[in-house]
This record gives structure tokens, C-alpha cells and sequence, in this order.
């Protein structure tokens, strides 16, 4: 196993936190946010106040009836979440002093390739990059996950994975979503990384997430037991696969 990274808790430092993970069941709710979900707002140091989280559902279309079940999660855990959606043009008209405004900015899952595209054709990935310099949390889960890094693998183009590669590139490394729970994920990376297509991906298992300041990788860790991060690299003309130390976040109740 690697050593366990050292977690600075600098607020001013720039934070991402990747993750394939953040939801859990709820007895009435479609889901309530789980572990990953309130790290994130943890990390941005909030406290004493309501903390402000706004949903990008890009990669899903913007799908109302996803955003509502956003909306009841978020007064579930008591957060004041608010919606920038791009479709079918943006909602607000100050996107960037919106998101400055921001605690965390969380992305969802969906169509990566899509997310990428609107987000350029508005301008959102340089928007992004000042919010996330700023200070702000971005963080996500799967689409929204891989978006913040160079590339990784995606059913975005269709049933069959395939690489993606024109990511927002502001950590400097591959991403590997869904590791554990479908199976074509892992040998896949391992053939991209082998034949350079990726360089060298970090990946998390379902309910794993991956902490960055700056653009250096701090720490795993996973709001579900038994579940690992791993750093693939390239070794010659094979893949070679590390696994991490992961921390268990401690079980947090749906209100804060």
C-alpha cells in the first residue's frame, strides 16, 4: 500500500475533490447526499453559516426532475444549493459572480464529451479556472469528475468505452471513475496508459474520492468500507497499478 498522504486544510489553496461517489438511499427522498458530498463542503471551510453549493447537471441535459431531487437533497442537509444550468440557454446572467459566491461548486455525471463542449462554446471552462484559483471547491462525481482532469475513459460516445481526452487539464493526470463496479473500466485504462493514449490516471472505486491542492494529490478517501483509489502509471509498454491508502470518512447524518 502507498503512505498515507498529509492533509493541509489551507483554505485558500486551490481544492478539487474527484470522486465516483456522494449519494446514498433516503427513506423518502429519490437519495440524500452522503459522505463525499458534505467533504466537500467541509473542505471549503465554512462554518456558522448555511453553506452555498450550486448543481451543474451539464452532463445530464439539465434534467428538471434530477434537479429537483438536487434541490429536496440540499435542504435535506441543510445547504443553500442553487442550479446553473446551460440549457437551453444559461439561467443566470452572471454566471462567474455566481459562482464566486460558491462554497462548492458540485458537477454530475452524465456525458463528459457533452459537458466539455457546452462548457467551451460558453466559456465556462476559463470561468471555471478563476473560480477554482479563487479559492472555491469543485468537485463532482463521474462526468463531473473526469472533467477536471487531462482525460479518462467514457460511455459518452455510445455502449462501448472509450478515452477522452480534451478534459479541462487543470490536474495534470488522467481519471479512472467507476472502478470497481464495471468491469470493462479497469482493463481499459490499463490499455490506454500501456499505449500512452492516457498518461498516468488517478482512479476511484464506487464511493472513493480523490483530494487535490493545487495540483498535487493530498488524499483517498471513501464514505463506504472496503473501497480503494489507485494510481495507474505507465512501465515500459505495460500499466502498473498502485493502490492507495484510503481514509474512511466518518458516517455524517443527512442534516448538518
Amino acid at each position: 500500500m502507498a503512505t498515507p498522504y498529509c492533509l493541509d486544510m489551507a483554505t485558500d489553496a486551490p481544492t478539487i475533490l474527484a470522486t465516483s461517489g456522494g449519494y446514498r438511499d433516503h427513506d423518502r427522498l429519490r437519495f440524500q447526499f452522503a459522505d463525499l458530498l458534505h467533504y466537500a463542503v467541509d473542505l471549503s471551510g465554512t462554518s456558522g453559516v448555511v453553506p452555498r453549493v450550486c448543481n451543474v447537471g451539464t452532463a445530464s441535459g439539465d434534467d428538471p426532475r434530477f434537479q429537483m431531487d438536487m434541490s429536496e437533497a440540499g435542504r435535506e442537509a441543510g445547504f443553500n444549493l442553487t442550479h446553473l444550468s446551460m440549457f437551453p440557454i444559461p439561467n443566470l446572467e452572471d454566471i462567474e459572480g455566481h459562482l464566486m459566491e460558491q462554497d462548492v461548486v458540485w458537477v454530475n455525471g452524465g456525458s463528459v464529451a457533452n459537458l466539455l463542449a457546452v462548457w467551451r462554446v460558453h466559456g465556462l471552462d476559463q470561468i471555471l479556472r478563476r473560480v477554482w484559483q479563487a479559492g472555491v471547491v469543485l468537485a463532482g462525481v463521474s462526468a463531473g469528475s473526469i472533467c477536471w482532469f487531462e482525460g479518462g475513459t467514457t460511455d459518452s460516445f455510445g455502449p462501448e468505452l472509450r478515452a477522452v481526452t480534451n478534459g479541462l487539464g487543470f490536474l495534470p493526470y488522467a481519471n479512472g471513475v467507476h472502478y470497481d463496479s464495471e468491469d470493462r473500466r479497469r482493463p481499459l485504462i490499463h490499455r490506454l496508459v500501456a499505449d500512452g493514449t492516457l498518461g498516468t490516471t488517478h482512479c476511484t472505486d464506487d464511493g472513493v474520492g480523490m483530494l487535490y491542492r493545487g495540483t498535487e494529490l493530498v488524499e483517498a478517501v471513501s464514505e463506504q468500507a472496503g473501497k480503494g483509489a489507485y494510481i495507474v502509471r505507465r512501465d515500459g509498454d505495460h500499466a502498473v497499478e498502485e493502490p492507495l491508502a484510503t481514509r474512511q470518512l466518518r458516517r455524517r447524518s443527512a442534516q448538518r
